[in-house]
């Protein structure tokens, strides 16, 4: 009897899994990462804000208990204790320097809307290092440029170890002017060209050094660019270099064109080797106006410009009154100078500047009273009316 045969059953081999296209694969991936990055920078910064408003809250609670018994012994025993107990429960960050911190931090600090603001952007240790600049206006300054311009806490220290306050045109007004252009700036964000020019600029990261021509500095610039800005300002963006300005069939060159993202304007930039002399004023006019003609935007207003040159005269730079033209001009340090030396010479410049401020403030309310008076005369004479 002939063996049954054995029926064995193919099986089919399964479709092929669909491939899924590189591209969409990448494009995938990457918005995920996305996503799960700007989860865990809201968190940080949730997080961050819940410390600051809680050390802010700490400080105001142990301020109000000082206050109310009105003894500076009383406040060293209050934190000395509270230092111990909270040590014990929940750790190092609650010993003694870090309270009487807190303490100074609700002093500095009183208004909490301010303080939410601003620890949007800033953290602890944000906080700690403007805790140690006693001037107000000044601390209030870099508070508010550390939140704009989103420095880290390395920049921060470094801003105000080079004296940047010091350095900007603002601080060279009175101190209620001082405050407004402060408000203003915490308030709406606006940003004035005083806040934003400063001088001198510290160029020492650019390596020149001995005989140079401008074309170096002007490369050196270009391959130091990120280190430039960082002391331009963060809000400033490069344009171009060496602008063709094409006037009446001649061609006129622009060093440096950057534009300032708050301002709304560009920035003409011209580098000068030797001192700065009147006519460099009619050459920036010049780049300016063809700027504004030409180049400037919708909704931008008037272009600026800043003559960076190795000295200045102050008395020249007051006569030709140059910031009607919107003409700034600074100083470059190839050589950062000592801390001491260089404090010392901003501070006596902020006093110079203060001080003609109120010579010319004295001048014009003294023009006033004399016009005033000989209008008088006039008015009697009209309120008389003719005799007869």
């Amino acid at each position: 009897m002939p063996k049954a045969r054995k029926i064995t059953r193919r099986t089919l081999p399964s479709p092929p899994a669909p491939t899924v296209p590189a591209v969409a694969a990448d494009r995938l991936l990457g918005d995920i990462r996305a996503l799960i990055e700007a989860a865990r920078e809201q968190t940080a910064q949730a997080v961050n804000s819940a410390l600051v408003g809680l050390y802010w809250s700490i400080g105001k609670r142990i301020r109000e208990d000082v206050l109310q018994e009105k003894r500076a012994v009383y406040g060293e025993q209050i934190v000395n204790s509270l230092s111990t107990h909270l040590s014990a429960e929940y750790g190092r960050g609650f010993g003694r320097r870090s309270l009487f911190r807190m303490l100074q931090f609700a002093e500095f600090f009183p208004d909490p809307q301010i303080v939410s603001a601003l620890s949007t952007q800033l953290g602890w240790s944000h906080f700690i290092e403007l805790l140690s600049i006693g001037d107000p206006l000044k601390r209030e300054f870099y508070a508010e440029m550390c939140r704009i311009e989103r420095w880290n806490v390395r920049t921060l220290r470094h801003k105000i170890g080079h004296l940047l306050f010091e350095r900007t045109a603002v601080s060279k007004k009175p101190d209620d002017l001082i405050a407004a252009d402060i408000a203003a700036l915490r308030d709406e964000d606006r940003m004035t060209p005083d806040l934003v020019f400063h001088d001198p600029y510290f160029i020492d990261f650019l390596g020149l050094t001995g005989i140079y021509a401008e074309k170096d500095v002007e490369q050196a610039i270009l391959r130091e660019l990120e280190a430039f800005i960082l002391e331009l300002g963060s809000d400033f963006a490069f344009v171009a270099r060496q602008k063709r300005i094409p006037v009446d069939h001649e061609d006129y060159y622009l060093d440096l064109l950057f534009y300032h993202r708050r301002l709304r304007r560009l920035v003409a930039i011209d580098l000068k080797l030797g001192k700065f002399q009147a006519a460099d004023k009619g050459q920036m006019e010049l780049y300016l106006r063809w700027l504004e003609r030409h180049d400037m935007r919708p909704g931008e207003d008037p272009p600026l410009g800043l003559i960076l040159c190795a000295e200045k005269s102050e008395e020249h730079v007051e006569l030709l009154q140059l910031e009607k033209s919107g003409i700034r001009v600074a100083k470059y340090l190839t050589e950062l100078p000592p801390r001491e030396i260089l404090a010392k010479t901003l501070h006596n410049s902020i006093l110079r500047a203060r001080e003609r401020l109120v010579v010319a403030e004295r001048g014009t309310a003294r023009e006033t009273r004399l016009r005033v008076k000989a209008q008088t005369p006039l008015r009697r004479t009209l309120k008389k009316g003719p005799k007869g």
